[in-house]
């Protein structure tokens, strides 16, 4: 596999505000490929081997596709299963990344590949060379992801523990825009990040 040098891997930690940043990205006028679309093509395509490990009790009401909300009850629950369903999926979102990235990559210009879980799975996507970690402390993760999933503290905790401890993510990462303010401040730690880019990225 060929090294993507314009491709850069946008991540961070469960309720850091990374899907957020993809969309001002967007704004701004930059390409972002999403892991999470990826994935629910993932579901769909590999619908039939997730249904005889996880059982029928994870199709939705209408019969046709994989409930995530269903299947994620279960594998948050579960560190062991989040593995299997891993197992089955990961190879064809990495194989649908490189493909997307490939394309993206003859135009010589920066882009972005959203991918939760980069830090965790690093061996699967070292085809990039660069990442930026949205990064906000354990404790604001765990008030955002309470008020945005309408969950408890102790399944809050849950979900973020099943990922890397945001700190050691933040020692890894090459670049960290820190989101612990208001929306304004994203913003601008996000701009002022933009702006290494236009020297570094010249094709």
């Amino acid at each position: 596999m060929k090294k993507f040098k314009y491709g850069i891997v946008l991540t961070g930690g469960i309720a850091t505000g990374k899907s957020t940043v993809g969309s001002l990205l967007k704004m701004y006028g930059y390409k972002v490929i999403e892991a999470d679309d990826v994935a629910h093509i993932a579901l769909q395509n590999k619908f039939q081997e997730i249904v005889e490990v996880f059982g029928e009790c994870i199709i939705d009401d209408q019969g046709t596709s994989i409930s995530r909300k269903k299947l994620g009850a279960i594998v948050f629950e579960d560190q062991k299963l989040m593995y299997k369903l891993e197992e089955i999926v990961h190879p064809f979102i990495v194989d649908e990344l490189y493909k997307s990235a490939e394309i993206l990559e003859n135009f010589c210009v920066p882009f972005f590949v959203d991918i939760p879980i980069y830090f965790e799975k690093k061996n699967l996507f070292d085809f990039f060379e660069s990442n930026v970690l949205i990064y906000a402390p354990r404790t604001l993760q765990e008030i955002r992801l309470q008020k945005r999933n309408q969950l408890t503290l102790l399944q809050a905790q849950q979900r973020i523990a099943l990922q890397n401890d945001i700190e050691e993510k933040k020692a890894q990462a090459l670049y960290i825009i820190n989101n612990v303010g208001s929306l304004a401040e994203l913003q601008l730690e996000l701009e002022r990040y933009l702006e290494t880019l236009k020297e570094k990225y010249v094709c």
